[in-house]
């Protein structure tokens, strides 16, 4: 694990298991680093909106939009990055759809593995490159796919000894395994199963790539509300005579407060468990960044903003 701060680093993966945040993450994050200065480009691998939903914008396409000053997004599209490099390295012009080569693509990458996940990782290497951004924020696959791509170049290398392909995969694979240019961050929430599986990745990340793991961020940590003095004082409140005396003073509905209160620390106690579980089992100086629950219900601009400033405190 490299000491190298992550808002310095040029190509940033965020990923995590389904559920946890990772795309209000990936979105806090470009917003954190555009409010710091830099020019920063968003890229989102699934193409389901998620990334520009998180800034009210409609949804990216292939080609960078600037969304707010120092931030543009773009989603990744297979056929579009094939198009380009074909272009730009084997200076062949295409004009039109590009079916019948598009069709023989698929077909090879269904025989080698790492050929389509090559062009996912060689645009957004090619776009740190180029010097297009300061930074180039990726909204990357959940925990099952994530290793798988940043690989990639790796796999093609064990496949191909030389040629114009296996020195594409070269100048790919210098920029991943530098730590100055490249990290991985997990998003992980303090719950069982979310960080089982950021474990499990962290060692899956370590043993199959040379991709730097920068940072683990927990998601909805919840505050701590109540003290052990306050809980011996709800144990109290919470007698039958105690509730009768709080009904009396607030008008009724005490039982419900009570009750809410009291999960509300059983949940905090919960989560504080798995925090250390995971703080257990993650490698010595491994940073991790804590981000509290917001209570929104829904994602969208106010939360990425919200999460940049967490982000800022922690990082900054």
């Amino acid at each position: 694990m490299s000491a190298e701060p992550l808002i310095e680093r040029n190509l940033i993966f965020v990923t995590g298991k389904g559920g946890v945040g990772k795309t209000t993450m990936a979105a806090g994050l470009a917003q954190m680093l555009a409010d710091e200065g830099r020019t920063v480009l968003g890229c989102e691998i699934d193409a389901k909106g998620d990334l520009a939903a998180a800034f009210e914008v409609p949804a990216s396409r292939f080609v960078p939009q600037k969304v707010s000053d120092g931030l543009s997004l773009m989603a990744m599209d297979t056929e579009a990055s094939l198009r380009e490099y074909l272009k730009l390295h084997l200076k062949i012009p295409i004009v039109g759809r590009i079916g019948p080569v598009a069709k023989a693509f698929d077909f090879l990458a269904t025989a080698a593995p790492g050929v389509k996940e090559i062009l996912t990782i060689g645009k957004v290497c090619w776009e740190v490159r180029e010097r297009h951004y300061d930074t180039v924020v990726v909204d990357a696959p959940a925990t099952g796919h994530i290793v798988s791509q940043l690989s990639a170049p790796q796999v093609i290398n064990d496949l191909v000894k030389v040629g114009l392909i296996r020195s594409q995969t070269d100048w790919m694979s210098e920029i991943l395994r530098d730590p100055a240019q490249a990290g991985l961050v997990i998003v992980t929430t303090p719950e069982e199963m979310p960080v089982s599986e950021t474990l499990e990745l962290v060692g899956a990340v370590t043993e199959r790539t040379e991709v730097d793991i920068a940072t683990i961020v927990v998601n909805r940590l919840l505050p701590e509300r109540f003290t052990p003095r306050d809980e011996a004082v709800f144990d109290a409140i919470s007698t039958e005579q105690g509730r009768a005396i709080l009904n009396d003073e607030i008008g009724g509905g005490a039982t419900p407060l009570l009750e809410a209160a009291r999960l509300a620390t059983v949940l905090r106690r919960s989560r504080t468990q798995h925090l250390d579980t995971l703080r257990a089992g993650l490698p010595d100086g491994l940073p991790l960044v804590l981000v509290p629950e917001l209570f929104f219900r829904t994602d969208g601009l106010r939360a990425t903003r919200q999460v940049a400033v967490h982000l800022a405190e922690e990082l900054l």
